[in-house]
């Protein structure tokens, strides 16, 4: 038993190890609040309708395919229109690339699932 006045040495070291210096505190606090206030703010937004892009991927290769055709790049074109027709032979944009292909004397391959 400990007389008046007098206290446990090791108790009063443990207590003043298990908290923390302000110091670390504050400083935690800092990182944390300064990590939230310049996180970049992700604000739910429609886009303006004659900005936004919705086209397949079959529909964006057709209209490379065009533009090769425009610019005289004929076996591109070719070569654009048969990936159209054996990658994506479901959309409606490989019957556009057969025809096309018939057009520049391509025998189109047959029609098969990825």
């Amino acid at each position: 038993m400990l007389a008046r006045g007098e206290t446990r040495t090791h108790d009063i070291a443990a207590t003043v190890a298990a908290v923390p210096p302000p110091i670390h505190t504050i400083s935690f606090a800092v990182a944390i609040f300064g990590s939230i206030a310049t996180a970049p703010v992700q604000c739910a937004r429609s886009p303006e309708p004659e900005l936004a892009i919705d086209e397949e991927p079959g529909e964006a290769l057709f209209g490379l395919a065009e533009q090769f055709r425009a610019q005289g790049n004929v076996e591109a074109q070719k070569s654009t229109l048969l990936y159209i027709v054996k990658r994506f032979p479901s959309s409606r944009f490989a019957a556009r690339a057969k025809q096309d292909l018939e057009a520049l004397g391509v025998t189109p391959p047959p029609s098969s699932t990825p």
